[in-house]
């Protein structure tokens, strides 16, 4: 399994967020760090940059997978996580 790291930003909407949902996704979250390719059909790369996004319902986490640490960018709205 890999080490999760959420970033300040992260944190902060995961905190703000429903306690039903913060669940949800950290449980996702959790799964892709054990095996990645359990959500292959929920991981895509983001054109343009080396980051991947992960698809949690409504909501989108951004990621940066590199080595054995799981940075865990951004958790967004599915509409506004792009800008």
């Amino acid at each position: 399994m890999k080490e999760i790291a959420y970033s300040k930003s992260a944190l902060k909407v995961l905190r703000k967020i429903p306690a039903n949902q913060k669940d949800r996704i950290v449980a996702k979250i959790e799964q892709y760090a054990a095996d990645p390719k359990s959500l292959g059909n929920n991981v895509k790369a983001l054109k343009g940059s080396s980051y991947f996004r992960l698809r949690v319902a409504d909501w989108r986490v951004i990621m940066d997978d590199q080595g054995t640490v799981l940075n865990i960018l951004q958790i967004g709205p599915r509409g506004g996580i792009y800008d």
